[in-house]
């Protein structure tokens, strides 16, 4: 095997959440009277900080005005949003084959860490995980990078850089990892056009789960 310890993206990597966070979306925008664009219309926000997108959707770097939106994004996505989520086929076989070769599987997003482990315990997922990080909802750790580094800093010196990836489907996993000196690994069939990964130059791009299960386990 390739990887002694894996770093997984969430959104667009082990789910698809489309639904959940463009009606998430969806609903901080319409009750901030502001302009609601269609959900296909919101798929470039799964991925980026969410901060970060209703600063182009508010059109405003008010800080107040982020703060409300990110509040009723939440309020949705706490009792709808985390369950409008579908897991993508063959994940949950992965995960199960990884962790019994002896893999460490970690959970990297940029999502609050309560939100990523209700989702994994919802679907079933938790289990086959070493450890699960994501941000705080004060916006520390948002940051790929910083995420990384602090769980690079968990796992302590048992864990060789050269024997960890992060498997992502967006540019920001690529940047943090590369913060970080860690390989990657695109997934292709995620919210991250081609143009956009091959941009940024991951190590490996896998085109479906099927060439990412054999260049994990065969490369």
């Amino acid at each position: 095997m390739l990887y002694d310890v894996i770093l997984w993206d969430l959104d667009g990597t082990l789910t698809d959440p489309k639904e959940g966070i463009t009606k998430s979306v969806q609903y901080a925008l319409e009750n901030l009277g502001a302009l609601v664009p269609s959900q296909d219309e919101l798929e470039w926000v799964i991925g980026p900080a969410l901060s970060k997108s209703f600063d182009v959707l508010l059109q405003s770097t008010d800080e107040a005005s982020i703060a409300s939106a990110l509040e009723l994004y939440r309020e949705r996505f706490r009792e709808k949003g985390l369950y409008e989520n579908e897991v993508y086929s063959g994940i949950p076989e992965l995960l199960k084959d990884l962790k019994n070769a002896g893999c460490h599987n970690v959970l990297a997003t940029s999502k609050p860490k309560p939100f990523a482990e209700e989702i994994l315990r919802h679907f079933e997922l938790s289990q086959h995980f070493h450890l699960i990080m994501g941000s705080n909802f004060n916006g520390e750790l948002v940051d790929k990078g910083d995420l990384i580094r602090e769980i690079l800093r968990q796992l302590g010196d048992n864990s060789p850089l050269n024997r960890v990836v992060m498997i992502g489907d967006r540019r920001f996993d690529i940047e943090g990892a590369r913060r970080n000196g860690l390989d990657v690994i695109s997934v292709a069939y995620g919210y991250g056009s081609m143009d956009e990964l091959e941009e940024h130059k991951p190590n490996y791009i896998a085109q479906d789960l099927a060439a990412l299960r054999k260049l994990i386990f065969e490369a």
